[in-house]
This record gives structure tokens, C-alpha cells and sequence, in this order.
């Protein structure tokens, strides 16, 4: 209440000498400074606020001036009149930035201008000259890479045939988290544990990015990306962030039946691809051990020998966590023998046994048989994209294109694009007002949208539409009615 109301007895100070019109300048700040008293709320913490835009305001605009003894000596007499304590309590910077805020209580304008100038060329001081822009290069991080339109068009149609393939056998789906706790992955991978990512520590918890995709106990598919600290070989489709498309099925079941459901799985995909000629490779953990059991390999230096020998029944992926039978397969060149694998491509999918995998993170270490197979489906994008490096492919699905032959029909090219997509049509309009029909024609054949469905002013008055087949320039007239049906059995 004290600092409230010495801080109140200043303006009212104030106010007298304003009366007089000693100063417009002094008046226009009273005009500015005098209101803060009814915000304040009989808060001490605004009035000493409010007090120090008193002091400030005064003692370093108008006490050098010497044109008002008397008021410099009353700010004078009640700045001592402030304990040590209750000074310290006062923060100067926040009430210099309080007045600051208040347009023309300290600065004019043409000040304040200047100094948003000095600011913004100091802003783009720190952007650096024009030759520094030019020496910026945008390039993506290593081992990964960007995806146009078309490619990406080329990613959605190899996606979509394995999921329908994934779901045909009854696969639920899931996902989880970009990142898991580094204690998870740990030990989990054997010497390819080195290849997982870390996080920095930021709250507690020491985070890893996903290396694997998460397994579980039920019969799931799981599409994502993962991440491997490995030398990439970005022409073998082998990259740092790249997609994992996998099926498992896990629980009890008679021996083999699951194992040959994930080879037939494989077959599926690869054939529906149409990538070529390729070999599905059989083998089982369990004859690997046996064989070099027999020829007195130790247990440490078994993945060292399974990596020098070369024959038929040599397959020996995943050796740290495969527990019975492991497949591969691999494409080969057409013409030739049909064990010969294709040069430079390596395997497009794989998988096996691993029965002892998910008890390790059961809490009661109860064991759960799985089963599964992985997509290489990098590889299989790289393979898919030099196939189709002559084809014209589309990067839309518009089955349909809303035109008009004449001007000033926006709204009804609108009215009409509008009842195409309520009935599930995938239907598109140009944005222009008063586009021409040339124009509009030539959009469809650059990308590919087979339909056009052409109003004017005769259509709009008869109730039909010009349904106009773009390939082969085909038109027939069809009611608005029956228009939606007319365009699906078109674009079957």
C-alpha cells in the first residue's frame, strides 16, 4: 500500500505541473503514464512497477534538462525515501521494457523506426551474404533419400499388393513409437547391435531409433521405417532409413503348417510384383548346427564359418536369434540356370524361426513360437523403378475432369465437382475462373485422367452432361442421374 501510494502522490505531483503546461511533452507523457494507476489493483508488486516507470521515466529524460528543479528534486526525495530492500525488489530491465511497449513514451517514431531497421539488417547480417547463399547446398543426410510424385506412385503400388497379400491371410496390423529404450534393443541383434542408432538423453531416458520392427504374440503385419547406422549402397536399394514390411505369426501350432503359410506369403508377393524369375532358398538352423557340430566348430566361431562356406544348404541369415528353419529369396536372370541369382540385386525377402526371441522380454521368460518373413522392399522399389523407367505412370487417381465450354459456369463446375465427391468419385476442377476448353482438355491427356465430363449452358438447360473419353475422344450425353454410374463402370 506505502510504494501504491507514493507512486500515486508522483503523478499527482505530476499532474500539477502539467496543469500549468509547462511542457507538451511532459503532457503527452502524463497522457500515457497517468492510466497505470487504475491497472495496478492496489498490487504492490504493479506499483513499484509502476513507481520505476516514474523514476525511469524522469530521471533520464527530463532531469538533464534542469527544466524542472523542483519536480528532479521530489523524484529525488522519493527514490531515498525507498529502502535498499524495496529497491532490489524493483526489476529495472522489466520496467524499461514496459515503457518501451507503450508507442512514443520514451522514442518517437522516426526513432523507433530506426531502430526496426538497425534490427532487420542485423537479422539478415546473420543470413550472410550472396556468396554464401550460393555455396548453400540442400541435399538429404546420408544414406537416405527423397521421393517424387512418380516414385512415390511406384512405392504406393508395390505397398498397397503387399498389404492386400498381408491381409489375405488374416494379418492384423499395428505400430509403435520411431524410438525404443536403448536397454530393449541391447543384446538383442549380436554384433549388428552396433548398427542401431542412439538418441541423446533429454528426460531420463536412454532412447534408441527403431532398428527392427516390434514383434508380438498374435499374427500381425507391420510396415514402417527403421533406422541402421550401415554404409549404405544406395544403387542396391541398402539405405540408412529405409521401409521393413513384415508378416509373423506367433502361438502354438503343429509343426510346419505357419512355416510354409510365410513361404507361400513370399511367393504371393513376388510373383504379383511381376519382377522377374525368382528362387526361394530353404534351409534350417538346426542342420546348420549339426553339421558343424560334427566337424568340431565352436559355438563362437559358428557365424564365422557359416560367412567362409559356400554351398546349397549354406543359408545362415539371422544366426543370432533364428532358431529353425530360414528362407531367402533371391531373383534370377531370365534365360539362364535356374540357380544362378541376379547380379548386384542380392535377396528381395526373407525370414525364418525364431522361437526364442519374443521370451526375452516376457517378464516370466515364457517362450513364444513365431514364425515370419520380411519384404526387402527397397530393393524391390530400385528393381521396380528401372522396369518402369520408359512407362508413362500416373501420380494421381482422377478418374474424372469437371470442364466447360463456355465462360461464367464457375459455379456450376463447382455445383457439379461437389456431387462427384459426395458420391466417392475422384473427380477434379481447374482453379480458374473462365478456363478454356483447349486448356482444360490438355490437362487430362498431361495427366492421365481418362474422363471429362464437359457443361454449358445447353447442357445445364437440358440436365445432361458430355461424357468425353479422353484417349479416344469419344463423347456421348448422359443425364446428371445417371452420370456417377456412368463413370464408374468407365473407370472399372
Amino acid at each position: 500500500m506505502r510504494w501504491t501510494m507514493i507512486a500515486f502522490q508522483g503523478l499527482k505531483f505530476l499532474r500539477r505541473l502539467l496543469e500549468g503546461k509547462h511542457n507538451n511533452g511532459l503532457i503527452t507523457c502524463h497522457r500515457k503514464l497517468f492510466p497505470k494507476r487504475k491497472k495496478c489493483g492496489w498490487c504492490n508488486t504493479t506499483a513499484l512497477l509502476l513507481y520505476s516507470c516514474f523514476l525511469e521515466q524522469f530521471r533520464f529524460r527530463f532531469a538533464k534538462t534542469e527544466a524542472f528543479p523542483h519536480l528532479l528534486q521530489f523524484v529525488c526525495h522519493k527514490e531515498a525515501s525507498l529502502s535498499r530492500t524495496v529497491r532490489c525488489e524493483v526489476n529495472a530491465e522489466s520496467a524499461r521494457e514496459a515503457i518501451k511497449t507503450q508507442e512514443g513514451l520514451i522514442t518517437s517514431p522516426k526513432t523507433q523506426n530506426a531502430k526496426r531497421k538497425q534490427k532487420v539488417d542485423t537479422e539478415m547480417a546473420q543470413l550472410g551474404d550472396d556468396d554464401d547463399k550460393q555455396n548453400f547446398v540442400l541435399k538429404t543426410p546420408k544414406g537416405t533419400r527423397d521421393y517424387n510424385p512418380r516414385q512415390m506412385a511406384i512405392r504406393e503400388k508395390v505397398l498397397n499388393i503387399i498389404t492386400d497379400c498381408f491381409k489375405r491371410h488374416g494379418a492384423e496390423t499395428i505400430d509403435t513409437p520411431v524410438f525404443e529404450l536403448k536397454e530393449t534393443l541391447m543384446g538383442k541383434y549380436g554384433e549388428d547391435s552396433k548398427l542401431i542408432y542412439d538418441l541423446k538423453d533429454q528426460g531420463g531416458e536412454l532412447l534408441s531409433l527403431r532398428y527392427d520392427l516390434t514383434i508380438t504374440n498374435i499374427r500381425r503385419y507391420h510396415i514402417a521405417k527403421v533406422y541402421r547406422r550401415d554404409n549404405p549402397a544406395m544403387t542396391r536399394g541398402r539405405y540408412r532409413e529405409f521401409y521393413q514390411c513384415d508378416f509373423d505369426i506367433a502361438g502354438q501350432y503343429d509343426p510346419m503348417i505357419p512355416d510354409a503359410e510365410c513361404v507361400k506369403i513370399v511367393y504371393e508377393i513376388l510373383s504379383k510384383l511381376e519382377l522377374g524369375d525368382f528362387r526361394i532358398k530353404v534351409n534350417d538352423r538346426r542342420i546348420l548346427d549339426g553339421m558343424f557340430a560334427v566337424c568340431g566348430v565352436p559355438d563362437e566361431k559358428f557365424r564365422t564359418a557359416c560367412s567362409s562356406v559356400v554351398f546349397d544348404l549354406s543359408l545362415a541369415r539371422g544366426l543370432d536369434y533364428y532358431t529353425g528353419v530360414i528362407y531367402e529369396a533371391v531373383l534370377t536372370p531370365s534365360g539362364t540356370e535356374s540357380g544362378a541369382e541376379a547380379v548386384g540385386v542380392g535377396s528381395v525377402a526373407g525370414g525364418g524361426r525364431y522361437d526364442g526371441l519374443v521370451g526375452m522380454f516376457d517378464p516370466k521368460g515364457k517362450m513364444v513360437p513365431c514364425v515370419g518373413v520380411s519384404i526387402g522392399i527397397e530393393r524391390v522399389f530400385s528393381i521396380m523403378e528401372q522396369k518402369s523407367s520408359s512407362e508413362n505412370i500416373r501420380t494421381t487417381e482422377t478418374q474424372v475432369l469437371v470442364a466447360s465450354a463456355q465462360k461464367n459456369l464457375l459455379e456450376d463446375r463447382l455445383k457439379l465437382v461437389a456431387e462427384l465427391w459426395d458420391a466417392g468419385i475422384k473427380a477434379e476442377v481447374m482453379h480458374k475462373a473462365n478456363p478454356k476448353l483447349l486448356s482444360q482438355l490438355q490437362h487430362c491427356e498431361d495427366t492421365g485422367i481418362p474422363l471429362v465430363a464437359i457443361i454449358g449452358e445447353q447442357e445445364l438447360k437440358d440436365g445432361v452432361v458430355k461424357l468425353r473419353d479422353v484417349s479416344s475422344r469419344d463423347e456421348v450425353e448422359v443425364s446428371r442421374e445417371q452420370l456417377v454410374e456412368e463413370i464408374k463402370k468407365r473407370t472399372k
